[in-house]
């Protein structure tokens, strides 16, 4: 038998096809072992999430609560903001007309009798 390039060149290729078929291999060997080990610590994270999130629900509900009521007292706030400007309004045509009833009275006293004895 005798020993060509050709030959020593189809082995030489055929190995290093062999080598680098190995390699990947491996390296597929190595990504499914850190994949097995994401899914366990996803499962975790799961569990963990599932018992969270009954406190989680709830607090969220109460603040949901506190918010619902701090609306409530704002709006009843903005109600009486607006009865109180009614008020105020009220106030001021009262004091209105007070004043001008008193300038009215007070012009009226001030004024001289008239000298034939009548009134105006």
């Amino acid at each position: 038998m005798t020993f060509s390039g050709s030959l020593a060149l189809y082995a030489g290729a055929g190995a290093g096809a062999f080598l680098i078929g190995l390699g990947i291999f491996y390296l597929c060997l190595r990504a499914g072992n850190v994949f097995s080990r994401l899914n366990r610590t996803l499962d975790e994270v799961d569990q963990q999430i599932s018992v969270l999130s009954v406190p989680i629900v709830t607090t969220l509900t109460h603040v949901g609560g506190i918010a619902d009521t701090a609306d409530t007292t704002l709006a009843r706030l903005a109600g009486l903001v607006e009865q109180l400007e009614n008020v105020a309004t009220g106030a001021t045509k009262t004091a209105n007309l007070i004043g001008s009833t008193i300038s009215g009275v007070t012009s009226a006293m001030t004024k001289k009798p008239r000298e034939d004895g009548k009134d105006h």
